[in-house]
């Protein structure tokens, strides 16, 4: 027993470089799998390969509808509603800041409706009779646009599909919603990569102490295999449970995301409010997404309560029934298709207004650490043992080639 141990010790001396080696390869193994795995969460953005099965797409990108859908629904159900995205603008305020860009736009909407469908009727108009037309529908819009605002606050669900402008936005720009993740996860990932480094070496010391012992060649790719995916895994662990704070040997641990819940819900608010639930996203989802012919259609009713009983009767006389509903129409159309630029210039008051980012904020600091942990988890949960396993893998490969280098130094 004594030569045995003796003859490893003059062993030991005469190749402890060599030796030493082995934890620090094995440490950067648990380094490197974690880097590779976190940039095939994310990376390519799109498909790249031979499909279907020769490549590979980051997880999140690939997965796209289903994670903006599982975030959408943390968000639209837990912490902001369609109704508290407009309940806080003013209806006469927007009227009064739209004014002026409102009634250019009114003017060139009446002469283009009126030259198109009784050209030679308006025309013929003296200019001061086309001047009170105008003049008439310009004093009438600011009315109208704050009466039409109104009505879509009042039953915003039947105009508004937020879930929906959510999810297309992200589907859309797969890159945003990598950045959701990222920066909401931005400390997690580092942890993930440096935990590589110290799993990594204390199970490298182990496959040390087996090497000098034993000298088995298969001890170094099944070490590997199992630093890459024990270190993943372990990581992973780690960064989500326990979802409640738990005493373990004395010292308390809880999930490194939970336990970040205060800066992680400032990071996530600041990027929805700045990049998705924007003033400018809301009005182009509201006139112009799926559930636009409602507004369409509120226009039209408008336009009849507040310029149909002063100009109706005048107006159906000269072009007829048939023709003054289809100027309706026409007008109402325009007006949808220059409220974008016009609600330009709210955007500045409606970010103020709506408030998005302490809105979510403030909703997101109250939810339960299970409802918190759903925000980032699915980025992870899906496909979650592919990453794993090419740690695996690319752990077992440099074992391989750990024990061609070593048999070939000690030889």
């Amino acid at each position: 027993m004594g030569a045995f141990l003796g003859g490893i010790v003059a062993d030991f001396a005469r190749h402890w470089p060599l030796y030493v080696s082995i934890p620090v390869v094995a440490a950067l193994i648990g380094y490197g799998t974690k880097l590779v795995a976190i940039r095939m969460m994310f990376q390519p953005v799109e498909f790249l390969g031979v499909k279907p099965f020769f490549g590979w797409q980051g997880i999140v990108p690939k997965r796209a509808a289903r994670m903006a859908s599982i975030a959408c629904d943390t968000m639209t159900e837990q912490l902001i509603k369609p109704a508290e995205v407009v309940a806080r603008l003013d209806a006469g305020r927007i009227a009064k800041e739209i004014e002026k860009p409102l009634l250019s736009a009114v003017e060139d909407i009446v002469r283009e409706v009126a030259a198109a469908y009784q050209p030679g009727l308006w025309e013929s108009l003296p200019v001061r009779v086309q001047r009170l037309v105008i003049e008439r529908v310009q004093h009438e819009s600011p009315r109208m646009v704050a009466a039409v605002l109104d009505l879509i606050k009042s039953d915003v669900d039947s105009v508004f599909d937020l879930k929906g402008m959510v999810v297309t936005s992200l589907v859309k720009d797969k890159r945003l919603l990598n950045r959701i993740f990222q920066e909401a996860g931005a400390r997690e990932f580092k942890f993930i990569a440096r935990s590589g480094l110290v799993f990594g070496g204390a199970i490298g010391v182990i496959q040390m102490v087996a090497w000098v012992l034993f000298k088995f060649p298969p001890i170094m790719p099944v070490f590997g295999l199992f630093t890459g995916w024990f270190t993943d895994w372990l990581a992973l662990r780690m960064i989500f449970y326990p979802i409640e704070p738990r005493k373990y040997f004395g010292v308390t641990w809880q999930g490194l995301f939970l336990k970040r819940r205060a800066e992680v819900a400032e990071a996530y608010g600041s990027l929805i409010a700045k990049e998705i639930i924007t003033p400018h996203n809301v009005i182009e989802a509201i006139l112009h997404g799926p559930l636009s012919d409602r507004v369409l259609a509120l226009i039209q009713r408008q336009l009849d309560r507040e310029l149909g009983r002063r100009m109706k009767p005048l107006l159906v006389f000269a072009v007829g029934s048939r023709k003054y509903q289809d100027m309706k129409l026409a007008i109402a159309s325009q007006i949808m298709s220059r409220l974008p630029e016009t609600m330009r210039y709210i955007e500045d008051y409606a970010t103020d207004a709506m408030d998005i980012r302490n809105v979510l904020v403030s909703k997101m600091k109250q939810l339960t650490p299970r409802e918190f942990e759903r925000l980032l988890r699915p980025a992870f949960e899906q496909d979650e043992w592919i990453l794993i396993a090419t740690g695996a893998v690319l752990g077992f490969a440099v074992g391989e080639a750990q024990v061609l280098l070593l048999e070939h130094l000690a030889g």
